[in-house]
């Protein structure tokens, strides 16, 4: 680890840890034996998501127009942002094994509302969309259908670094909102099928998984504070999946597991459990401290440069700078393009590239 640290340490933040040998002053041999964990890239927030169309959201302004503003961004399809240098993505997911639970959302009934194919949410299977009935056109609305759109760009692009992939688990209901679909509760069945979704479409070769980090060692927490995270070498080309989900939520799916054995999805989890290996810190400001006590204990951290819309509207790069200042390896957006609408605002990893040194931190 030591000789990683002196390694990672020589090397200029500038250096784009995705470029071709040589690029920047890094080779390529220096930069593969990097921890997959030394490394920052930028990620975006909901990344499946379309703009709610004027006339729902001009009736849920109606409603709350604190919400309508802070639903008002969109994202282009997963691969545009993946070329774009995305190397973060999150998916909300909503449980339907019989189909078309979802298939027939209030917004849709709106006069005025813009049309939507909902011929996809018809079939069984996990949905990705915001908010059933008012937030929930999606670029690729089946799970399955992210995935594979995913797994081509990987395919096409097989020296990318290690691609993050949240998982949000969606349920209940809208208070308030007369007629809504609630949506339901993921028990260990539900847990199941995210799991074997997953692992349909990408196989041991392509996934970065509990097991792959956790080896011999005891626990999963004290693998990733010994430094057994993969190399970037290793890591190019895979994909990881990090469950962002309340402590109800990662109970279930844990089980009885001491770490995460034989699960395909590492969790969003307190930094003592023994299942620690990922965690979210959105708030690069308040949770500077906590970030780098993670980064130490070998985590990897996701936080975020902005959030409903709120940074973006107030041209604020304040929290932006402060989450690629903290070190976390990957910083969300809503905006790795501006919002001609909003002004200038973006994010972007700075001096450039995909991915480079963390600056910060372990």
């Amino acid at each position: 680890m030591a000789a990683n640290l002196i390694l990672a340490a020589a090397l200029a933040l500038a250096c784009d840890l995705e470029a071709p040998s040589g690029a920047a002053g890094c080779t390529r041999a220096e930069v593969d034996a990097l921890k997959m964990n030394a490394l920052q890239a930028v990620g975006t927030h909901n990344s499946y998501k379309l703009a709610i169309s004027p006339a729902e959201l001009a009736a849920i302004a109606r409603a709350d127009p604190r919400q309508a503003l802070a639903l008002d961004y969109a994202h282009a399809p997963l691969r545009d942002q993946l070329d774009a240098g995305a190397r973060q993505l999150e998916l909300d997911l909503l449980y339907d094994p019989e189909g078309g639970r979802y298939a027939r959302p209030l917004g849709q009934q709106l006069p005025g509302a813009a049309p939507y194919d909902l011929a996809p949410l018809e079939r069984p299977g996990l949905k990705v969309m915001h908010v059933q009935d008012i937030d929930y056109r999606s670029s690729c609305p089946l799970f399955r259908l992210c995935l594979e759109e995913i797994r081509a760009w990987s395919d096409a692009h097989p020296d990318h670094a290690p691609i993050a992939i949240l998982i949000n688990l969606k349920e209940g209901g809208l208070a308030g909102v007369s007629g809504a679909t609630e949506a339901v509760a993921f028990d260990a069945v539900a847990m199941d099928a995210v799991d074997r979704e997953i692992r349909a479409e990408f196989g041991p070769e392509r996934l970065i998984t509990p097991d792959t980090v956790q080896g011999a060692h005891p626990t999963l927490r004290e693998a990733v504070a010994a430094g057994a995270w993969p190399t970037l070498g290793a890591a190019r080309g895979k994909v990881f999946f990090a469950l962002d989900a309340p402590p109800s939520q990662v109970e279930i799916y844990r089980g009885a597991r001491r770490s995460l054995e034989g699960r395909a999805m590492f969790v969003n989890v307190d930094e003592a459990s023994p299942a620690a290996a990922y965690i979210t810190l959105n708030d690069p400001k308040a949770d500077g401290a906590r970030i780098a006590a993670a980064l130490a204990a070998g985590l990897i951290v996701r936080t975020r440069a902005d959030a409903d819309t709120v940074e973006a509207r107030a041209g604020d790069a304040s929290r932006r700078e402060a989450a690629f200042a903290s070190g976390a390896q990957y910083v969300s957006t809503d905006y790795m393009n501006p919002d001609p609408r909003l002004g200038d605002y973006r994010v972007q990893l700075p001096g450039g590239g995909v991915a480079r040194l963390r600056s910060a931190g372990r």
